[in-house]
């Protein structure tokens, strides 16, 4: 889930170019490790370029998670569907995700566990994002009045296998615990 290529990149404005660049230095080396300059460095902007579209770092990493949330939902939901629609749909969709080979986990949960407790902003961005996934999640179950409350347990136990598989040599224990968790809740639907 990379953005564009550094060569698409110098035809974009210098607002996309920065936001593009921190987008992959913040997932791909994390927020706190990622300085300023080396996110102008990576944009080929100046300085002042650079604090024109965003006066503070701050600013560019609520930026940068709003859209990380574009990127990701349109993906996850595309991905979903093109795996079937269903909540089977769950397991390859994110077996394709945790197999691209640039998966560091979710941006919003490193971003919580890194700024959660002095960027309260990431915190409510985060829930958000998450509120989103529940609701994707929740389209493909069955209708019925404990629909949400599924949809809700199902999406913390996505959020736990994508954890599992950012820590383990493969994701193949996280995809197969997620896996057993959705048949129990089918069988109860």
């Amino acid at each position: 889930m990379q953005s564009n290529t550094n060569q698409d990149r110098q035809s974009l404005p210098a607002r996309e170019r920065i936001l593009l660049a921190a987008h992959d230095l913040f997932y791909k080396e994390g927020i706190r490790a990622t300085g300023i300059d080396r996110i102008i460095a990576e944009a080929g902007v100046t300085k002042v370029t650079f604090y024109r579209h965003f006066p503070s770092k701050n600013d560019l990493i609520c930026a940068f998670l709003e859209y990380r949330h574009q990127l990701w939902m349109a993906w996850f939901t595309d991905a979903l569907q093109r795996h079937g629609g269903d909540l089977k749909a769950l397991i390859p969709t994110l077996a394709e995700w945790f197999r691209n080979g640039s998966f560091r986990g979710c941006a919003f949960l490193n971003g919580v566990g890194e700024l959660g407790g002095t960027l309260p902003a990431v915190v409510e961005i985060t829930r958000s994002h998450k509120q989103d996934m529940t609701r994707a999640i929740s389209d493909l179950l069955p209708p019925s009045r404990i629909c949400e409350q599924y949809a809700q347990a199902i999406s913390v136990a996505v959020d736990g296998a994508i954890v599992r598989a950012q820590f383990d040599e493969t994701p193949d224990a996280a995809l197969e615990s997620l896996s057993l968790v959705l048949n129990l809740l089918e069988k109860s639907l």
